[in-house]
């Protein structure tokens, strides 16, 4: 009598592909399991609803900064953060400088409500740099969307970050020391007096817990999409945040 044949098992047709995953379920997983949404991002690279979601709560922080600080405000709190820009305002003749500070805080209102475009042209650039980095440097097979994809998605604690500005500013706190530059306690920076040391302060502000986690989660993604070692990912991305921030802050320090 002849045997009944065997049926293979699941794991013997290989890995089952994973479940495709909707908008909501990306956005939250990127919190809560990033590597199902980064994973997910190699089916499909769609990245506006993230975009779209950080837009808004962009636009709702600078309203909400509009309405209970003003722009003239946080020009002249900015202005105060470097030495030389505030001894050049303070020795224009009264009228001149009135006039100086409402151009310069007019000025900010339109880039602070123009940040959304502003973003997304930064957004391209960062992607298109990591692009070069792992194809070109890490020998990764990856594509711009993507990687555009990946940093954006990974741009989502910054929602946080802006809901958590949003809340102290209606919860009355000091308007003083507001700027748009650094507008929570989320860095060291934040604690630190620019007219000390610029360099520093700038360095400092860098340290900050979303900005991290932002890049933890670009490294995670890439890694995911590219199947470049994490290790390899996470010394790409730093690296590449390192570089910037030390440029950076020599060049607001020479100017400052």
């Amino acid at each position: 009598m002849a045997a009944a044949p065997v049926l293979p098992g699941p794991t013997s047709a290989g890995a089952p592909e994973p479940v495709p995953l909707s908008e909501g379920a990306r956005l939250i997983n990127t919190f809560i399991a990033p590597g199902k949404t980064f994973t997910d991002l190699r089916r499909s690279a769609s990245w506006w609803a993230p975009f779209l979601l950080l837009a808004l709560i962009t636009l709702a922080f600078v309203y909400v900064v509009d309405q209970k600080i003003g722009f003239a405000k946080t020009t002249e709190n900015q202005m105060r953060m470097s030495p030389k820009a505030a001894d050049r305002l303070d020795k224009l003749p009264p009228d001149q400088r009135a006039q100086t500070m409402a151009s310069q805080a007019k000025v900010s209102g339109y880039i602070s409500y123009g940040f959304p475009v502003i973003m997304l042209i930064w957004y391209l650039l960062v992607a298109a740099v990591l692009l070069a980095t792992f194809r070109f440097g890490l020998g990764a097979d990856l594509n711009f969307k993507t990687t555009l994809a990946v940093v954006v998605y990974a741009s989502l604690p910054g929602l946080l970050k802006g809901l958590l500005v949003i809340a102290s500013i209606l919860a009355g706190a000091s308007t003083d020391s507001f700027t748009f530059q650094n507008p929570a306690a989320t860095n060291i920076g934040y604690f630190l007096d620019p007219a000390n040391s610029q360099f520093l302060y700038s360095v400092a502000s860098a340290v900050d817990i979303f900005m991290i986690w932002t890049l933890a989660l670009t490294a995670i993604g890439l890694s995911c999409v590219s199947r470049v070692k994490r290790s390899t990912a996470m010394i790409a991305v730093f690296g590449w945040y390192v570089i910037l921030t030390l440029a950076g802050a020599g060049i607001g320090a020479a100017f400052s």
